[in-house]
């Protein structure tokens, strides 16, 4: 095979490679943000859902960090407020209410990595319980409800 035929042979695999690349983020870009949605959709009913019937393993965690409020009262709404939010995410129209409400939520679920260190660190700062590893994955709920939130204005 001569230089001149390889050339041609590996720009045309290149040619083929992009196309289906190309065709892959595609794809991608259309089903990122809907899929995103019901997946977090899903983390918010779901994890409600179990802090409104009482079964919640985080139950305990959220009544040792709002000692304040009765936490019998308070978990159940703080489920019932998680599966608004999750209902929100997905039914298009009420995305930047579910967005507002999850904003609101949120800096809440970080409160136990002050007020109650012992139950989130093994050893402060980088080992985490599985509390901590909990509480920490709201990065990504973050992460995706920017993104989520940076579509609202697409139609």
């Amino acid at each position: 095979m001569s230089t001149d035929s390889l050339r041609t042979s590996v720009a045309s695999y290149r040619e083929q490679f992009d196309e289906l690349d190309d065709m892959i983020a595609a794809q991608m870009d259309r089903w990122s943000i809907p899929v995103l949605r019901v997946a977090i959709a899903v983390v918010f009913i779901w994890f409600g859902a179990l802090k409104v019937f009482g079964i919640s393993p985080a139950g305990e965690l959220v009544a040792s960090t709002v000692y304040i409020v009765d936490p019998a009262t308070f978990v159940p709404i703080l489920g019932i407020w998680e599966v608004v939010i999750g209902i929100c995410l997905l039914y298009r129209p009420l995305i930047r209410l579910g967005i507002f409400l999850l904003f609101l939520q949120l800096p809440g679920t970080f409160l136990p990595i002050v007020l109650l260190p012992e139950v989130v660190f093994t050893s402060f700062p980088y080992g985490l319980t599985v509390e901590g590893q909990y509480i920490i994955k709201n990065l990504v709920i973050i992460g995706a409800a920017l993104g989520i939130g940076g579509t609202v204005r697409d139609e």
